[in-house]
């Protein structure tokens, strides 16, 4: 009764428009007075789940995202990637690629790739011969990286989801996630998905003869030379060190990933406002009041999973989903398959940092008992969810690319099937072959890492 309440409710307030917060938040509130609980108890979950020092973490990434951002870093890598690769066919679509591959490094936010990259590659790109659809669906899929590098703050919105959950994994004991591991987890996973999307981007020029100028040629640029490659990369370098800084501190235990984080901070505003000079005091108002924003909206979602997740111990869901485990007799491949199929389905609709925390608590004990790590399932999970931002019906990321290429999300959905292709290799590939995933931080850390 009170699982039906709080699933209906819900999903009643999402159709009607309302945001996944107060949306989940009022649904708990519901479930709660039904169950006779006082609403003190909501207050107390929201509260307590929300005093972690790690949590710090979160408005330091989406700060130092926000300095790069409007401090004129997305330029810089542009110009070095123009460089290494737009002599090729389809070379300012692989250039796109190689850059917004890099700047979800330095923002950690798909979105904000898409908005800082897409709002100067994709006008340049049709201007150059390129169909706006082409030019969309290149930015927002490189985009995705941003979800899996060390400056995402989804990693750390999924490292608090898995807190308490436990199993056993090859005879160990294995309660949570490390943030430092979950750091070093997505690189190799982010290359794979950066190769397919080249591909893909270079497969397609090629059949369609891009770039198409309106004189008719499709003649190519010449190769700028080394010294212009080595030029360009010094002055992206820069940009590109916050990660290096962040993985460093972490990978030598010279601070946390929080204190990372507030280096990163530091290390931004430095580069942008000192050495470059671009970040003015108009520029650094508005990158406070996005990330106050952005800090706000992901914290009260993390506030009141917390009501969630006292809700789902309650009704000892993960109990009755261990049950379930027991008496079913699919093999795990086919479980981890169903799955990923589920989060795929859930992503098309459901914003990242709500489906992090509301499904991770539900699907982490089903995977663990699957023989998944938590640190595997959280690339699976972060995958999964991104293919959501490029799919309609929601599509966010999608939806910006389409508002700055002026173009429709149906024309750009029927060209968007190799790069569809990526990103679900790159689940299969985490899904199946666990070291793609666990190999970088285990070899970091100097222990196994599941």
């Amino acid at each position: 009764m009170e699982l039906a309440i709080l699933s209906v409710s819900f999903l009643i307030f999402l159709v009607l428009g309302v945001p996944v917060s107060f949306a989940l938040g009022i649904s708990c509130v519901l479930t709660y007075l039904v169950e006779g609980l006082p609403i003190a108890t909501a207050m107390q979950a929201m509260i307590s789940g929300m005093n972690a020092f790690s949590f710090l973490a979160v408005p330091f990434f989406i700060f130092s995202g926000e300095l790069m951002l409007h401090g004129g870093i997305a330029d810089r890598i542009l110009r070095f990637a123009q460089a290494s690769v737009g002599h090729f066919r389809g070379g300012l679509g692989m250039a796109n690629v190689v850059a917004c591959t890099l700047f979800g490094g330095v923002s950690g936010s798909p979105t904000a790739d898409t908005s800082a990259m897409g709002g100067v590659v994709i006008p340049l790109m049709k201007r150059e011969g390129y169909s706006a659809a082409y030019a969309v669906n290149v930015t927002t899929h490189a985009s995705l990286a941003g979800a899996l590098m060390p400056t995402s703050t989804n990693m750390i919105i999924y490292a608090f989801a898995a807190q308490g959950i436990t199993g056993m994994l090859h005879g160990q004991p294995v309660s949570g996630v490390s943030i430092g591991d979950l750091l070093f987890s997505g690189l190799l996973p982010v290359l794979w998905v950066m190769g397919f999307v080249l591909a893909a981007a270079y497969w397609q020029a090629v059949r369609h003869g891009y770039p198409r100028r309106e004189d008719g040629s499709s003649a190519l640029p010449r190769f700028p030379g080394w010294y212009a490659v080595l030029r360009s990369f010094v002055g992206a370098v820069p940009g590109l060190m916050v990660i290096a800084i962040i993985l460093v501190c972490v990978a030598k235990g010279i601070a946390t990933a929080t204190e990372a984080a507030a280096i990163a901070v530091v290390y931004s505003l430095v580069l942008t406002a000192v050495v470059y000079r671009t970040l003015t005091a108009a520029k650094l108002r508005r990158a406070l009041s996005h990330a106050a924003r952005t800090t706000g909206v992901v914290l009260l979602l993390i506030a009141v999973s917390n009501m969630l997740r006292f809700q789902m111990s309650y009704l000892e869901i993960p109990d009755a989903i261990e049950g379930l485990l027991k008496q079913s007799t699919a093999a795990p491949w086919l479980m981890l398959l169903y799955i990923n199929i589920i989060q795929v389905f859930l992503g098309t609709f459901v914003d990242m940092a709500a489906h992090i925390l509301i499904t991770t608590p539900l699907f982490l004990p089903i995977a663990m008992a699957c023989g998944v790590g938590p640190v595997q399932f959280g690339i699976m999970l972060l995958l999964n969810c991104s293919l959501g931002l490029v799919h309609p019906p929601i599509g966010s990321v999608q939806f910006v690319g389409c508002a700055i290429g002026n173009v429709s999300i149906g024309e750009t959905t029927k060209m968007a099937w190799p790069y569809y292709l990526a990103i679900f290799s790159a689940i299969n590939i985490v899904t199946y072959l666990p070291f793609f995933s666990t190999w970088l931080p285990s070899l970091i850390s100097g222990h196994a890492v599941f």
